[in-house]
């Protein structure tokens, strides 16, 4: 936006222009904290703080602008632009959707129960040998994180690969609406978010939500043999489907994709990171772009990060959330290990699972029990049910701090431990803590 005038920010985003300022912003921030000089600092009303109330300091900071409240607007500092918008979120996510189209960028949107971030990681490593790309930053994907991340893509940007999310039903059209998607891809359905949705038919309708807000024309991309999302999918879109018997999918270690091998080399072998592969190629093909070569991808934090123990142990940190379907996931790539030592297997509760809860805890300790997992630790009320199910040796635990002092004690050289909760369960701390007692104590001073 830095050749915007003030003029063209505030009619962009449908604010008042209560005060001009010189040429315009390089992107937009909702932390009074980090404002600085090419900034527009966006003061978002909330539950218990009014964002507007640190605009006199955003100004003070060097801020370009600032978009507050009316009331807010009023006995600013001197310095800067001043917009002023009855709904600041609102006047955001119409800057945002303004800029995309000035961009003229396509855009790929990602949704999914699981597996989205990894999948926005694995588009963009896919398209980034061959065009200008942008994406948007992990758990920068609501109605405040999506704009803000259209906002700090920068001219020239040929494409841009957001991340979708939501609890419950309009959300997604929502941010369908904001950054009017050319490519729509959604991972998987699962269990997820049931107290808001009810049922997996309703988190069909949430998901699908994508696919309404767009143009006819553009590209759905599902997974082969999802009924569920077959009553979303019109005749006016391009679908493409993926996985097995899919217009993408796997040939053994091969890559095919419109009847044709890639020349694709893929460095993970867990079956859920390949699924995800799929999309991303069909999403990269939507877009002109032909994958090949070895996939340089770096994932998002605690999602299957492995650590190397100096003991001789690896820990798969897996923390960043959970439900049955990622749950299983993990388990399957656990099973794929062979180590030296033992399985281990520390789960969390799994949040948000409504009625169902106890019967899909059950289920996964049914799982661990069938991927071979010699040492179930579960974490928090909700996870000892996995033990219903679960015959070798166990133990329950109350929260992460109690899981942490365990697995350290547990651990043995050759071991592959796992683990993952839902985010609230705080589990990385158990991860955090093998890996800061693995690590050397620092010599005396003398």
């Amino acid at each position: 936006m830095r050749s915007w005038a003030a003029e063209r920010v505030a009619a962009a985003a449908g604010a008042e222009l209560v005060r001009g300022g010189p040429g315009g912003p390089e992107r937009a921030v909702i932390d009074s904290r980090s404002a600085g000089p090419g900034d527009l600092f966006v003061g978002l009303p909330g539950s218990r703080v009014d964002g507007g109330a640190f605009a006199a300091a955003a100004l003070e900071a060097g801020a370009w602008g600032v978009l507050v409240t009316p009331e807010r607007a009023a006995g600013l500092p001197a310095g800067g632009a001043v917009l002023a918008a009855a709904d600041p979120l609102a006047a955001l996510g119409a800057l945002a959707r303004e800029w995309r189209r000035e961009l003229g960028a396509a855009v790929i949107a990602v949704t999914g129960s699981v597996g989205k971030t990894s999948t926005k990681d694995l588009v963009t490593a896919l398209i980034a040998p061959h065009r200008s790309v942008a994406a948007s930053r992990e758990n920068f994907n609501t109605d405040i994180g999506m704009p803000l991340e259209i906002l700090a893509a920068p001219a020239g940007t040929e494409v841009l690969v957001l991340e979708a999310a939501m609890r419950g039903f309009g959300q997604i059209a929502a941010l369908a609406a904001i950054c009017e998607p050319d490519v729509g891809v959604i991972t998987n359905l699962g269990p997820v978010h049931l107290e808001q949705v009810g049922s997996l038919e309703g988190v069909a309708r949430a998901k699908a939500e994508l696919f309404v807000g767009m143009r006819d024309g553009t590209t759905a991309v599902v997974p082969a043999g999802e009924t569920l999302l077959d009553p979303w999918l019109r005749p006016a879109l391009d679908v493409v489907r993926f996985g097995d018997g899919g217009d993408v999918r796997l040939d053994g270690d091969a890559v095919v994709a419109g009847g044709e091998r890639l020349d694709l080399s893929l460095p993970f072998t867990a079956r859920h990171q390949r699924l995800n592969t799929l999309a991303a190629v069909a999403a990269a093909r939507a877009v002109g772009v032909q994958p090949s070569g070895r996939v340089e991808v770096r994932f998002s934090g605690l999602r299957g990060e492995r650590v190397t123990l100096a003991v001789g142990a690896t820990v798969i940190n897996d923390c960043y959330n959970a439900s049955p379907l990622s749950m299983r996931a993990a388990l399957d790539d656990l099973a794929s290990h062979e180590p030296a030592g033992r399985r281990i297997a520390v789960l969390g509760d799994m949040l948000e699972l409504g009625a169902a809860e106890a019967e899909l805890h059950r289920e996964i300790g049914a799982v661990a029990a069938a991927a071979g997992v010699d040492v179930l630790v579960t974490v928090g009320r909700r996870a000892a049910a996995m033990l219903d199910a679960f015959d070798g040796e166990s133990y329950a635990v109350a929260d992460a701090a109690e899981a942490a002092a365990l697995a350290g004690e547990l651990i043995e050289a050759g071991d592959v431990v796992l683990v993952k909760a839902s985010r609230g369960v705080g589990l990385e701390a158990v991860a955090e803590a093998l890996v800061a007692a693995d690590a050397p104590e620092e010599a005396p001073h003398g």
